[in-house]
């Protein structure tokens, strides 16, 4: 038995899991470990992509190519994800938090290897990266972190006049 094991903290949510691809017994001693730790181990099937990332990315780009058609803002997607499905942010807000750069990454490696659309990069997210708009870590991303506050100030590109 082949099996992928993610596991969350409880204790400090967090948005970073790790996950071990591995055999029975190796599985069986990573669940043990996991919940000494107090860790929650969540057994999933051996299947390319893990499951954060084929749920979250198609998710942040939908958000991504939504702006980008100008269906709605950034602050109104992100309030609409954290209101209307209990999110703690929104999505753009989480991949300026990732990075940018880490989302086309993971987009481009999921699009590669299943060969499915819904994975194709927003063009959007292309050029802000090939810009080196990459979120936090560049000091802006769909949010300017350059202001020297902890207030979500949207980037002067995307900001409404």
């Amino acid at each position: 038995m082949i099996s992928s094991v993610t596991f969350l903290s409880v204790l400090k949510p967090s948005i970073t899991s790790t996950n071990f691809i591995t055999g029975k017994k190796v599985t069986e001693d990573i669940i043990a470990l996991s919940k000494s730790l107090g860790k929650v181990p969540a057994l999933t099937q051996d299947y390319p992509g893990f499951i954060a990332n084929r749920v979250l990315m198609p998710m942040i780009n939908e958000a991504i190519g939504s702006l980008h058609e100008g269906v709605a803002g950034v602050e109104e997607i992100d309030t609409i994800m954290k209101l209307g499905m209990a999110h703690p942010m929104g999505p753009l807000q989480l991949a300026d938090f990732i990075g940018l750069d880490v989302c086309l990454a993971i987009l481009r490696v999921l699009h590669d290897g299943f060969g499915n659309p819904k994975y194709a990069p927003c063009p959007l997210l292309v050029n802000m990266v090939t810009a080196g708009d990459l979120g936090v870590k560049s000091g802006r991303g769909f949010y300017d972190y350059g202001h020297g506050t902890k207030d979500l100030v949207v980037a002067p590109g995307f900001a409404k006049n």
